[in-house]
């Protein structure tokens, strides 16, 4: 199901416009996005533009310290997730993220701190850092995030 390629966000604003651009491609039965990279990468700016173009209004807060910024858009619930401060996976199942109702959009950043892999993914946006602006890797996990990734790809060119 995934394909390896890496694609090139030039700046700040690819990596808005690609925000922008996935949150036209959620679909209305909601869907599991990991944000994963290095610190600095792009993963809350990217998060930021998706919840921007999903129809938040307003600051945008970093979870980085709440853990979870709840946001309902449109009747759908949205929960952007930052588990760069989870300790260990009894933290993580306190948060009950893994029983979110159906067509709720789950947006987390640093998943590769879920170690016992109780949250599922459709797709992976792996953000690195390069010499000229960041690299975008695409991993999907379930024909769900395999459709979203081919959308993306498309748009990338």
């Amino acid at each position: 199901m995934n394909r390896e390629a890496e694609y090139e966000l030039r700046n700040a604003d690819a990596t808005d416009a690609l925000g922008r651009r996935l949150a036209t491609l959620i679909p209305d039965a909601g869907i599991g996005l990991a944000l994963s990279g290095p610190l600095g990468a792009g993963k809350s700016s990217l998060a930021r533009s998706l919840l921007h173009g999903l129809g938040v209004t307003g600051a945008i807060p970093s979870p980085t310290y709440t853990l979870v910024e709840p946001y309902t858009v449109h009747g759908r619930e949205v929960y952007h997730v930052d588990l760069y401060r989870i300790g260990d996976a009894e933290e993580l199942e306190l948060l009950g993220l893994a029983e979110l109702g159906e067509g709720a959009v789950l947006l987390v950043e640093w998943p590769e701190r879920d170690e016992t892999h109780r949250l599922r993914f459709d797709l992976t946006l792996a953000l690195s850092h390069r010499e000229t602006g960041r690299g975008l890797g695409l991993h999907a996990h379930t024909p769900a995030g395999e459709v979203l990734r081919q959308s993306l790809v498309e748009w990338l060119g």
